[in-house]
């Protein structure tokens, strides 16, 4: 598990403060989507949920090139992100297809 301890304490409120309000936004987001009535608000907030593992991705791959994960934990780390990526914009593909199904 990696903690905000392994990076520098002048960043645990600065790069790892981003990366947990990154993360949060995630499912955040998704809950307000699937609290909207239609298809389309909520294929809205999947995409700022995607918007947001992006983020997430390139903050993971700046705290490794500023030395503040080790290789190993920032791929390891990077892996989920895609991955939850992925189901996001699979999600996000169901709900198009089931708008197009139905029409406008």
């Amino acid at each position: 598990m990696v903690t905000a301890r392994a990076f520098p304490s002048d960043e645990r409120f600065g790069l790892t403060a981003q990366i947990r309000r990154s993360v949060a936004s995630i499912p955040t987001n998704i809950a307000e989507g699937f609290g909207r009535t239609g298809d389309r608000e909520r294929g809205r907030f999947l995409d700022i949920a995607v918007g947001s593992a992006n983020e997430v991705e390139y903050q993971l791959l700046l705290s490794k090139e500023l030395q503040y994960l080790e290789t190993t934990v920032y791929e390891g780390l990077n892996e989920r992100v895609i991955e939850v990526r992925k189901m996001l914009i699979s999600l996000r593909a169901k709900l198009r297809s089931s708008q197009v199904a139905r029409g406008p």
